[in-house]
């Protein structure tokens, strides 16, 4: 296998185990806040939106030590430790304890920022300038295939129902956390890419899978403590301070498409009995948007036909449409709505059909924002992007967190709100740093 295809063969290996894993996670994290509403315990007092908030707050300062965890372990060895945590939590729900819950994601945030930190790794070692657009775009579609299978599951075993018994929970939850144990294997399939001639310590300065796994422990922690230092050093640094309103931004749309909506379409009485069964539906359509987007993205990068502050402007475009149908559709108060749900509209009668294409709109404009945020990134720090991949997701995990925590309170016209202004600055401070990259190198460089 020639050394292209060897990388081509990894990044896919990469985005399937990623599929498996957040077939089983998001769908999770989908159904949990109206799994929990419907126990019949009365000694579990957790809530699903705590737990989001929990899992991205210790997400967020678990960003700073990520790179020196994956410097340590590589992100292959890391990667798989992570996916065992993931699934881990996933358990959880067979049979639920509220100490054992939060306790769970605690140790899910720290998984998760080694994670996708070795994540954002794997992806830059096996690209360079020319691949980094098309092999971001092939990953993210790989990746948002998992909100297609798991919501699919969901939707035909809870149609009809009303209310989510034990036996439902335990069989959803025991096949999930079966699938997250098939993603987490297949990080052992992704091989050692062939390091660049030209630089020779390329391949031990990213940390990536072709590291001396004989290193020395004293090198070992040189080398997690440089980590360490230049991801605080990156945080400062200007391209990153304007790219972090973007990286705030995804955080927010995130916690909205992968926990708020899908509570608020299971809570309208309006819908009847397919209600419940519409959560499932809504993850396939947000799927369907990523997939779609993630797919485009990377042919036109392949091409070299679109920039990447076009396909960002249309996602902001996208989600700005999105939002103001949501809120034309779906009452204010769905979002905080008891077991019971809402019997309140909003300013129309609501529509399933209207609720669904948003939710195709959420996920297509969320597969913009994504997909060029890692290729920009992969663009400025070819050289070592296990630093700026944990900058990102530190950003992006802080802002989530706070997403979730006020999705307990706030209505649905406030949380539009603040995501229509983050968007707007985001997509804003977004063309400034493209602009400049532009101007500074001039013909030489490649738009995605």
């Amino acid at each position: 296998m020639s050394p292209d295809n060897k990388k081509l063969f990894n990044i896919i290996i990469l985005g399937f185990a990623f599929m498996f894993m957040f077939t089983a996670f998001q769908t999770c994290g989908n159904v949990a806040q109206t799994v929990i509403a419907n126990l019949n315990s009365t000694s579990f007092h957790g809530t699903g939106y705590t737990s989001m908030a929990v899992i991205y707050g210790v997400f967020s300062a678990s960003n700073l030590i990520s790179p020196s965890v994956v410097a340590l372990l590589g992100p292959q060895v890391a990667m798989f430790v992570s996916g065992l945590f993931y699934s881990a939590y996933i358990a959880t729900f067979i049979q639920p304890f509220t100490w054992s819950f939060y306790t769970a994601s605690v140790f899910i945030g720290i998984a998760a920022a080694v994670l996708w930190t070795a994540q954002g790794n794997c992806l830059t070692i096996n690209s360079d300038e020319n691949t980094i657009g098309r092999n971001s775009g092939i990953f993210w579609a790989l990746l948002q295939f998992s909100l297609f299978f798991g919501n699919l599951f969901i939707y035909f075993a809870w149609k009809g129902k009303i209310h989510i018994s034990d036996a439902d929970r335990r069989t959803v939850f025991i096949a999930l956390t079966v699938i997250s144990l098939v993603g987490t294997v297949l990080f052992f399939l992704i091989r050692k890419p062939d390091p660049p001639i030209s630089v020779e310590d390329n391949a031990s300065s990213e940390g990536g899978p072709e590291s001396d796994v004989n290193m020395p422990l004293e090198s070992k922690m040189s080398k997690a403590l440089d980590a360490f230092k230049k991801s605080l050093k990156l945080c400062t640094t200007k391209e990153m301070l304007l790219l972090s309103v973007s990286m705030a931004y995804t955080g927010l749309e995130l916690t909205f498409f992968s926990g708020v909506y899908g509570t608020c379409i299971g809570a309208m009485n309006r819908f009847g009995l397919q209600a419940k069964s519409l959560i499932g539906l809504s993850g396939i359509f947000i799927g369907l948007g990523e997939i779609l987007g993630g797919g485009l993205f990377g042919l036109l990068s392949k091409k070299n036909r679109c920039g990447r502050n076009l396909i960002v402007l249309l996602g902001i475009l996208v989600h700005t449409v999105a939002f103001y149908l949501i809120f034309f559709n779906v009452p204010n108060d769905a979002p905080i709505a008891s077991s019971e749900g809402t019997d309140n509209k909003a300013y129309m009668n609501p529509s399933v059909t209207l609720a669904l294409f948003c939710s195709f709109l959420l996920g297509l404009g969320d597969s913009c924002f994504n997909t060029q945020l890692l290729s920009i990134l992969g663009f400025l720090y070819s050289e070592d992007s296990a630093p700026a991949f944990a900058v990102f997701k530190f950003v992006q995990s802080i802002s989530a967190a706070v997403a979730f925590f006020y999705s307990n309170y706030l209505l649905l016209q406030w949380q539009l709100l603040l995501l229509v202004v983050f968007g707007f600055f985001g997509t804003i401070l977004f063309f400034t740093v493209e602009w400049q990259i532009l101007s500074s190198r001039g013909s030489e460089y490649s738009s995605i």
